[in-house]
């Protein structure tokens, strides 16, 4: 298409010109890249972007990556805007954020979201003398919904018959802001214990009282630093809190890179319209043993066409970069996230080569 987009230029970190000669596969040679890059979004996915820019930049010397985790919300926000080049976010664009994001990139078929980070949703927890809790849909969806009340309640006893609980007063912490995270978390509730969670998947909590918190940081500090808190985080950064297992079928199963990657095989691509957009509907009710279904799949937002053709050609490498084998063992090392298939690179590859300056 003959039109860029105006909002890429300027607001995205004014990449500095470049004179590269595009490598094979259409990704310019790393002596070739040069300037700066600004991306917003997800908090879940900080510590991955971390590594991410990391590496990309020890091969890239000559460029600046900066990632603000503003949240899923804000990221959406930031890139419908055209406030920074890439965002990142923990749940795919809503119907109105999807046109503004269209609109930004210049048509449906130049915009760009790509799952690159597979990740569990912890159910954190700080409750003195209880090291190994256990939680069943009905009873997880009951304490956020704050129906259950005490930590000595039989529905808690149930789950956890061998477990010595205290009746101290349970206080659930959520997130403040609009959140990815909050949007998957409140999804799987409202799939598998409808009768104890009857709202809607949300990325804004949609439950009065408890203790907010902004950010992922913010939730893990709350919980941290209360007494009989319960949360919801990535759990690379649940750090030195208590991790419930969650009942899946008829075992108890604790979140993990590998049990979180395992959903993502019996879930079904969405009909979200767009050439480049790949999300995903996931199956939260299945039964199937070692699956953990409270799982983030976190997206990156680009567009095919910038203006500034050096910000474009470091766009394309940095997404390259994210999801090469290289990138995604990166992230799983600092992050604990899963790599993405071999299946689902190829699959992403075509939109990462799709993109360009105008």
């Amino acid at each position: 298409m003959a039109f860029g987009v105006a909002a890429c230029g300027d607001d995205t970190g004014g990449a500095a010109s470049s004179t590269s000669t595009p490598a094979a596969g259409g990704t310019p040679a790393a002596a070739d890249l040069s300037g700066n890059l600004s991306g917003a979004g997800s908090s879940a996915q900080d510590a991955a972007q971390q590594a991410w820019i990391a590496g990309f930049q020890a091969n890239n010397p000559n460029v600046t990556i900066a990632y603000d985790p503003v949240g899923s919300g804000g990221g959406r926000e930031q890139f419908v805007s055209g406030g920074v080049a890439y965002g990142g976010t923990d749940a795919g664009l809503a119907d109105d954020e999807l046109a503004g994001a269209q609109k930004r990139c210049g048509g449906p078929d130049n915009l760009i979201e790509l799952p690159v980070y597979i990740s569990p949703i912890a159910v954190i927890y700080n409750l003195d003398g209880v090291k190994d809790l256990q939680l069943s849909p009905a009873t997880l969806a009951g304490i956020f919904a704050q129906k259950i009340k005490t930590w000595d309640d039989p529905a808690i006893k149930a789950d956890n018959p061998d477990a010595t609980l205290p009746s101290t007063r349970i206080t659930p912490v959520n997130r403040s802001d609009n959140s990815g995270t909050t949007q998957n978390f409140t999804d799987y509730m409202a799939q598998t214990a409808p009768d104890a969670w009857k709202t809607e998947a949300s990325g804004d909590w949609p439950i009065k009282g408890g203790e907010a918190a902004q950010g992922t940081s913010g939730v893990v500090d709350a919980v941290k630093n209360g007494k009989g808190t319960i949360g919801y985080a990535d759990e690379s950064q649940a750090g030195e809190l208590g991790i419930a297992k969650i009942k899946v079928g008829d075992a108890f199963v604790a979140p993990s890179a590998e049990a979180a990657s395992a959903i993502v095989g019996e879930s079904k691509e969405s009909d979200d319209p767009g050439k480049y957009v790949f999300t995903y509907t996931l199956n939260r009710t299945t039964t199937a043993g070692g699956v953990y279904p409270i799982v983030l799949v976190s997206y990156l937002m680009a567009c095919t066409k910038y203006d500034d053709a050096a910000q474009g050609a470091i766009v394309k490498g940095y997404l390259g970069y994210v999801i090469s084998a290289e990138g995604q063992d990166a992230a799983a090392k600092n992050a604990g996230s899963a790599p993405i298939s071999d299946e689902l690179r190829t699959t992403l590859q075509p939109a990462v080569d799709a993109i360009a300056g105008s």
